[in-house]
């Protein structure tokens, strides 16, 4: 016989919460996986786990404004002819035309102009719009080839061969048939309406031999003076990194499992790869294990926030960062004011993640006429130049208390961890010690 005090409240399962539940009924009512966006929402270690020593007496700070720190990076130094050269080691992520409205790229074309500094197409091809806007463009070389063809890769500045993304290393992405616009079905030659799902690996190769392959015929097509960029979802970074450098890759682009700005089953975006503060050592030990690091530059993205995070990125030894989901919400995306129209679709600003439906109030991930000319691109690209500002003013106060007159001179001597596992990660020290999780004695 048992007794329940009825004082004591029920007491639900950690494992079985609430979430997990509905999904379980969801599942069994429809027979579908969840498809969505907005990376991983799990708390994993993060860069907010670091924290960075500012200069005292064994350290000379730099004076505020008055004494300079650079922020300039050069992308593609290893066999470009014409490598790119960014006043800030920030750049923009590729998200497609097709995820996203022609309002929106163009709206990131001209933040990152203004800016100084990059953006990327995405999958799907480019427009004329987001290449009249973009000073430099990146045009990424993707599995499904959609929209691919020579001219426009010698119109691009440089090339990024996607192998795999942060929010599905191993999988490919997804576009329903709503987004798939007359435009959009001319640009990737599909048909308008249908629901599309891009190829997970390469038709033409099935591994370093044939990549190395791949990239030469890249360089040939355009004339050995664009930078061919390899970018791979944060898996196995050590060695990915390692077969890109062999491949030939002038610039590696390193995505952790908080990148998040591609569609795909809920079940990838939480449970494969790794944080994307577990993902820069191995690389950066992979780059300095091959004599080349800061040789071919490492481009670190997934969950870059604030300049806190792209000076802990530099510090771990990347040269560059990149922002997607950040830069869609600087530009207006989730934004309160549209908070009625997402509780119509049944979330809240703060949370909205079904980009992938292209009902976004906002206008910036749909195809829906009405809806994208709300965006205007002019106002929101002078947002995102204003954001960037901002992330490259708060990494060089960094770099100037840690007493560095250059970002990229930050390194890991100056970070501690809060956690072990951040220590573990990022092998810097537990904050008061000495040691790290792996260093061995204390």
């Amino acid at each position: 016989m048992s007794y329940h005090n009825p004082h004591t409240p029920p007491r639900k399962s950690a494992t079985f919460d609430d979430y997990t539940l509905a999904e379980i009924r969801r599942a069994a009512a429809t027979g579908i996986y969840d498809i969505r966006g907005g990376g991983t929402k799990r708390k994993v270690p993060h860069f907010d786990d670091l924290l960075f020593l500012g200069a005292s007496i064994s350290r000379y700070p730099l004076e505020g404004y008055r004494e300079r720190c650079d922020t300039s990076v050069v992308l593609g130094t290893r066999f470009a002819r014409k490598p790119i050269e960014l006043k800030i080691p920030i750049t923009i992520a590729g998200m497609s035309f097709g995820a996203l409205s022609g309002n929106a790229k163009e709206a990131l074309g001209r933040g990152a102009t203004a800016a100084g500094t990059s953006t990327t197409t995405g999958d799907g091809g480019m427009t004329d719009e987001e290449r009249g806007h973009s000073q430099t463009l990146v045009y990424q070389y993707l599995p499904s080839r959609y929209g691919m063809n020579p001219k426009d890769l010698r119109r691009a500045d440089a090339i990024e061969v996607v192998v795999g993304q942060g929010a599905k290393p191993g999988g490919g992405g997804m576009l329903l048939g709503q987004k798939i616009s007359d435009r959009v079905a001319n640009m990737r030659n599909l048909p308008k309406g249908i629901d599309q799902r891009s190829a997970c690996r390469h038709p033409d190769w099935t591994g370093p031999d044939d990549l190395e392959i791949k990239i030469l015929e890249l360089r040939e097509i355009t004339d050995w003076e664009k930078p061919i960029y390899v970018k791979v979802g944060g898996a196995r970074p050590y060695y990915d990194t390692a077969l890109a450098v062999k491949a030939g890759a002038d610039v590696v682009v390193l995505d952790g499992m908080q990148g998040g700005t591609a569609a795909t089953q809920d079940v990838f975006i939480e449970h494969v790869g790794m944080p994307t503060l577990a993902c820069i050592r191995p690389a950066v030990q992979a780059l300095q294990d091959l004599g080349m690091h800061r040789k071919v530059q490492l481009i670190v993205s997934g969950g870059i926030r604030s300049g806190a995070d792209v000076a802990k990125a530099l510090a771990l030894g990347a040269d560059a960062v990149a922002i997607g989901t950040a830069a869609l919400v600087a530009i207006g995306d989730n934004d309160p004011k549209w908070e009625e129209e997402y509780q119509k679709l049944g979330t809240t600003a703060g949370a909205y993640d079904d980009w992938h439906e292209g009902k976004d109030p906002a206008g910036i991930t749909t195809q829906d006429p009405d809806l994208m000319h709300r965006l205007d691109p002019v106002v929101a690209g002078r947002r995102l130049a204003n954001y960037l500002k901002v992330m490259t003013l708060e990494a060089q106060t960094i770099a100037r208390a840690c007493g560095k007159n250059h970002v990229h001179n930050l390194e890991p001597e100056d970070l501690v961890a809060l956690t072990m596992e951040a220590a573990a990660m990022a092998q810097v020290p537990l904050a008061g010690t000495n040691w790290y999780p792996g260093k061995g004695g204390f």
